[in-house]
C-alpha cells in the first residue's frame, strides 16, 4: 500500500475481523487448527453468499457483486 487508501482499509479489515470473531470463533472455539480452518472457510461463505450487509443496503455480497458485473457487460 502506498498509503493513500491503507486508513480505510485497515477499517474494513478490523470491521471484517471483529465479526468473524465475535460471531463464529467466540461462540465456537475450535478444537484444532483443522477445525479452525473449516470454521473460517464455513463463515467466510456465509458472510459473503448469505449474510446481508448494512454497509451495502442490506444486500448479500455475491448479489451486489453479480449485479455490478451485469451492469458493467
Amino acid at each position: 500500500m502506498d498509503g493513500k487508501g491503507r486508513a480505510i482499509d485497515n477499517v474494513f479489515i478490523e470491521r471484517l475481523w471483529r465479526s468473524v470473531k465475535y460471531e463464529n470463533i467466540y461462540l465456537n472455539p475450535p478444537e484444532s487448527g483443522v477445525g479452525l480452518y473449516r470454521q473460517l472457510r464455513d463463515y467466510f461463505d456465509f458472510y459473503n453468499h448469505r449474510r446481508r450487509h448494512q454497509g451495502i443496503e442490506n444486500e448479500i455480497p455475491i448479489n451486489r457483486y453479480l449485479k455490478q458485473e451485469r451492469n458493467a457487460a
